[in-house]
């Protein structure tokens, strides 16, 4: 018998603190007031409408995650956020132009009511943004200390119990692993040197996990993916998570490559491209941010098809990725594939798609599942990398030494299989026991 553990109740204020208020971050805050309002449906959260199996399918139990779950419900968020562009939530979300001026007007005293902290920011690491609302320090560690002092303001000031943090800002410039990303140690001398290595994302993530607040990190950064801050957010008992929110494009490919893996269909060439207009098409058009995005995205075929296990159907795939700032699209983004198959004795076919999706409206009910499962997590005593949130990014985090899951299913088996387990539920294996008992 499968046993429970021990989740602490999820009573309370719950804050959410978003690095980057752009087109993601007011998409997810209007939604949730909305949902709040009655004025519209929280589609696309896993938490909010998502159910799941427990034991046998003749059993008939098939909850909604958060009836088996104890997660903190919506009326106990609050938000807050940095930018270095001073507009208040609401004239964000005008500028991002993603919702209709209607529902927007229809927030606006809430929305108004927030206004962006001072950012840690450089456009050293983000070419193609400048603001005025920016923090000013002598060194990496001020600014550090400045982030962790408004943490600690908002939650006494909001009279908050938890809070937790997930980065919606934008792409930085490709930064590796180098030798001040190692230990705890070598971090924190670098952020007393203004080490070049060390970019605001990692300083948002090293400000939060010092407060013992949980981290996701929603874009391509290396922010906490590195010995450092995996090494901190086990010392302090916080859970982590990313990397880069996985929502159109990656999406379909997390999809269609284990359809073609599963089938034993070879791939000869992936051709992928896409055109967006918002901010973070705009910070994509710097050759430097785009690599970081790059790498990001190329790495899911790999991963899901196995090269090195399938040559003859996967060991020489022609995959190129690429993205174009459209401003007259705005976040309306456009991913186009080609896709260049074959199958028995070699026989070419072609797959096309064209998704005309909408960025921020796919990306802002991750950002709400994140928060709520990432204070799930603390309130259960997890801590470090949370795998189980791989279904989540286009890059996941993982253990040092383990590749990634990539495939969605397996990806959404292994989130509700972790739920099953903390709550004491029994896992679910497909395995069809009923034929052999």
């Amino acid at each position: 018998m499968a046993t429970k553990h021990t989740v602490k109740p999820a009573a309370g204020r719950v804050g959410v603190l978003l690095p980057g208020m752009g087109a993601v971050a007011t998409t997810f805050i209007a939604g949730v007031e909305a949902v709040r309002a009655g004025l519209a449906k929280p589609i696309g959260s896993l938490t909010q409408m998502g159910t799941i199996r427990l034991g046998k399918r003749t059993d008939n139990r098939t909850p909604l995650v958060k009836d088996l779950v104890p997660l903190a419900n919506l009326e106990q968020l609050v938000f807050a956020g940095w930018d270095p562009i001073a507009d208040n939530a609401y004239e964000a979300a005008r500028k991002a132009g993603v919702l209709e001026e209607k529902l927007v007007e229809a927030l606006r005293p809430r929305l108004e009511a927030i206004e962006p902290m001072p950012a840690v920011f450089d456009t050293r690491y983000v070419k193609k943004l400048d603001g005025p609302n920016v923090k000013k320090g002598k060194n990496w560690m001020d600014l550090a200390e400045e982030v962790r002092a408004d943490i600690r303001r908002f939650k006494e000031e909001k009279k908050l119990d938890r809070v937790v943090m997930i980065w919606c800002g934008s792409t930085e410039i490709y930064l590796e692993q180098k030798p001040v990303h190692q230990s705890i140690k070598a971090f924190e001398a670098g952020l007393l040197a203004n080490d070049p290595d060390i970019s605001p994302s990692m300083i948002y993530a090293y400000a939060a996990l010092k407060e013992r607040v949980p981290y996701a990190n929603g874009a391509p950064n290396l922010s906490v993916d590195m010995p450092a801050m995996i090494e901190l957010a086990k010392e302090m008992r916080v859970p982590i998570c990313g990397k880069d929110f996985k929502t159109g494009q990656t999406m379909l490919k997390t999809v269609l490559a284990p359809m073609f893996k599963a089938r034993m269909l070879g791939v000869a060439g992936w051709y992928s491209t896409n055109i967006l207009g918002n901010r973070d098409g705009e910070v994509l058009d710097d050759p430097e941010s785009f690599k970081t995005k790059e790498v990001s995205k190329l790495g899911v075929l790999e991963h899901i098809l196995q090269p090195e296990l399938n040559p003859d159907l996967y060991g020489n795939i022609f995959h190129k990725v690429r993205i174009n700032y459209y401003p007259p699209r705005g976040d309306n983004k456009e991913g186009w594939d080609n896709i260049d198959i074959f199958g028995w004795l070699g026989y070419p076919m072609q797959i096309k798609v064209d998704f005309l999706c909408r960025d921020s409206i796919l990306a802002a009910p991750l950002v709400l599942d994140l928060a709520l499962f990432l204070d799930f997590a603390e309130r259960a005593g997890m801590s470090g990398i949370q795998e189980w949130l791989s279904f989540y990014f286009k890059s996941p985090q993982t253990a040092p030494g383990l590749y990634p899951e990539h495939d969605l299913f397996i990806q959404l088996m292994k989130l509700k299989n972790n739920l099953r387990y903390v709550m004491g539920e029994e896992l679910i294996t497909h395995l069809g026991q009923e034929y052999y008992e």
